[in-house]
């Protein structure tokens, strides 16, 4: 037997302020697994940091943050999803990152934990995180550059049989831009 739930109507409602396009803001009600899912894309990441707010205001808990790289999304932007969860309902605020709009706000003053993610972010991706409190590497040498995974091959791309081709070019292009490959 699955229970019908439905978000907070007034959080909601705050939510769908930041992501102004209609089809910024969706919801799924109850899947086969009886989680009830609601995404709002914001206009601008400086929105991320008023909406964690509202979230935090609310009892909401951030559970996880992701990243998808440029060249997953098939566009010059890169998104990021910051997943909360309050009364078993999951709310997904997710930030595009542009050529013009490159940085995303910390949320670490508001939801301490975020502070892993964000520092992960910026030392695997080199994604900008303004107003990061702790500039302290997790687990990279210091002497590596930030960003350093950004240019990897993904694990599902080295697993996929045709990806040799792939590899080799990846490695043969950073050759002949002159740059070294360990």
């Amino acid at each position: 037997m699955q229970i019908q739930r439905t978000g907070d109507a007034a959080l909601v409602a705050e939510l769908g302020t930041f992501a102004t396009q209609q089809e910024n803001a969706t919801w799924q009600a109850d899947d086969m697994y009886g989680n009830m899912t609601y995404w709002f894309r914001l206009d601008t990441p400086a929105l991320l940091y008023p909406a964690a707010v509202a979230l935090k205001a609310k009892g909401a808990r951030l559970t996880m943050v992701s990243a998808c790289r440029r060249d997953t999304v098939g566009t010059s932007g890169r998104y990021i999803s910051y997943h909360f969860a309050l009364k078993g309902i999951v709310y997904t605020l997710r930030v595009t990152l542009t050529d013009t709009e490159d940085s995303t706000p910390s949320i670490t003053p508001i939801f301490a934990n975020a502070d892993w993610h964000e520092r992960e972010m910026i030392e695997l991706y080199g994604i900008h995180v303004t107003g990061q409190p702790n500039d302290n590497r997790l687990f990279l040498d210091e002497k590596l550059d930030a960003g350093l995974l950004e240019g990897a091959v993904p694990l599902s791309v080295m697993m996929n049989g045709a990806c040799t081709t792939d590899l080799w070019e990846r490695v043969l292009n950073g050759r002949e831009d002159g740059e070294e490959k360990k």
